[in-house]
């Protein structure tokens, strides 16, 4: 009997590896020969810990599971009160376009037999006589980390630089609410990470890579530290990359908890030894970036579809999409939803049809009132900015920003002020200090949404001003982007910032 049962960080907090002690126990005492495969996670977090018990049809699927209900998995299956039927049936799975996340929940991810069974190492192979940058480019893949650079133009200014040392970055410090692409990617398919970065390395002519990972993903780190070993010791990395190609290696990094690391330039101070603050820029981190020498530095998402685009051909990528966002994006929903998730799509959904028909409305039956796209410091939308197709120009054009595509939404009973506030009081906490925008402006900005909240209408032209202030002089997106949630609250929501002296004056 072969089953399959997620090791996801999301899955284990949710009682995967009690299921899989009781899954242990019970083939133990009928035994039943049991081949128990620990993936990662398909991404429906509602339906964890998510048993597939492998048939001759496919993949059988139950849950959400617990340690009680594991027997009449072996007694009757069939009327078990929690089969879902197959698992690529389900709606939420089978509407999706799963490119980068293909192998998510499917493979055993530290076996290297099974990533190249389904794909894997295809891209690399074929990458090895390819004009890497140009085909990246010719994709249209942009950066998925937030800012939406175009890779293969980033790439290309690494490759042309003169240096006797260039650097693969791969920032995996995720650490905006209502995301978690890449730990999934981490801890599902850590190999396509490893081949994003060797192709990086073959098209720019880089021989080391860094992966930058966060302290609060120690499931992430565990399996990518393991599948580094199995790389090296099976000749992905090392002197030669698959026996054919130059020398290219990866070692792991992991930060102490601080959220502006997750921008490139406080990233790359961090992995030099010092302290996590922003550079000034230019210099770019593609000229001069780790150690003074030239840096690609990308997210896990953008990375691991690398090999993909290798696979299947640029073209494949570039017809998925809309406008100048190609190909599909990591849709991470959260917050108040029936159906929290990783949703992958090609581009240009509207807005109201991921929180409505995918996401299922709120999980307390209420009506939507806002859904923040793009993390902290994103923008609040109202059902009245629903039908925005999901791209990057079309979010900008709207007011906010995809970012890391996380959406978080919030019914009739948020508070949109104190969202306002948390906002600035997120930035004032994380704040690297380097800058005053960002540093003084933070603390300024709680002030006065504190004594909006207190009735004072003088107070919110000054919130204005402040935050226009913020966008326009601070050094990163960490003060320049804390606006966005900050002013769609106040403009999107006026109610939730008049109170009994406004309606006196």
């Amino acid at each position: 009997m072969k089953v399959f049962l997620p090791q996801d960080a999301a899955a284990r907090a949710l009682g995967a590896d009690a299921v899989a002690e009781a899954l242990v126990r019970e083939a133990k005492a009928r035994g039943v020969a049991l081949d128990l495969v620990r993936t990662g996670s398909r991404g429906m977090i509602w339906l964890e810990p998510l048993l597939e018990v492998n048939t001759e049809n496919g993949r059988i699927g139950f849950g959400p599971m617990t340690p009680s209900d594991v027997a009449t998995v072996f007694d009757a299956p069939d009327t078990h009160d929690k089969a879902l039927g197959l698992v690529e049936d389900i709606p939420f799975l089978k509407e999706q376009t799963r490119l980068t996340f293909a192998r998510c929940g499917v493979i055993d991810p530290l076996s290297l037999a099974d990533y190249e069974a389904h794909g894997g190492l295809t891209g690399l192979r074929r990458a090895l006589d390819a004009d890497i940058v140009a085909e990246v480019t010719e994709s249209g893949l942009r950066g998925r980390g937030g800012a939406g650079f175009p890779t293969g133009l980033k790439w290309q200014t690494v490759r042309t630089a003169e240096a006797n040392q260039k650097y693969i970055v791969c920032n995996a410090d995720e650490g905006d609410s209502g995301t978690f692409a890449d730990r999934m990617i981490l801890e599902g398919d850590p190999f396509s990470v490893i081949e994003g970065m060797a192709i990086a390395g073959l098209g720019v002519g880089a021989t080391m890579g860094y992966v930058y990972l966060r302290s609060e993903y120690p499931d992430a780190i565990r399996v990518f530290g393991k599948a580094l070993d199995i790389a090296r010791a099976a000749g992905l990395l090392g002197p030669s990359v698959l026996g054919t190609g130059p020398a290219f290696d990866i070692e792991p990094r992991v930060g102490a908890g601080a959220y502006v690391c997750g921008e490139e330039t406080s990233l790359l101070n961090s992995l030099e030894g010092k302290r996590g603050v922003v550079r000034s820029k230019p210099p770019l981190p593609a000229l001069e970036g780790l150690f003074g020498k030239p840096t690609v530095v990308n997210n896990v998402i953008s990375l691991a579809t690398i090999p993909m685009i290798f696979e299947k051909g640029a073209a494949h990528y570039r017809d998925f999409g809309l406008g100048r966002s190609r190909g599909t994006i990591p849709l991470q929903i959260a917050g108040n939803v029936k159906h929290g998730g990783l949703f992958e799509t090609a581009f240009g959904r509207p807005l109201g049809e991921i929180v409505h028909d995918i996401a299922g409305g709120t999980a307390s039956g209420r009506p939507v009132k806002a859904v923040q796209v793009g993390g902290p410091l994103g923008a609040y939308f109202g059902p009245d900015q629903f039908d925005t197709p999901f791209g990057y120009e079309e979010f900008d054009g709207a007011g906010g920003l995809i970012g890391h595509a996380g959406i978080v939404v919030f019914d009739d009973t948020a508070d949109m002020l104190a969202q306002a506030r948390f906002a600035m009081e997120f930035c004032a906490v994380e704040s690297c200090g380097k800058c005053t925008p960002c540093r003084i402006g933070a603390v300024r900005g709680v002030e006065v949404i504190d004594r909006i909240a207190t009735g004072d209408r003088a107070a919110k032209p000054l919130l204005e001003d402040l935050c226009e202030t913020m966008r326009d002089g601070s050094l990163c997106a960490l003060g320049g982007f804390t606006p966005y949630p900050v002013l769609s609250a106040l403009r999107q929501f006026p109610d939730d910032f008049a109170f009994e002296k406004d309606a006196a004056e």
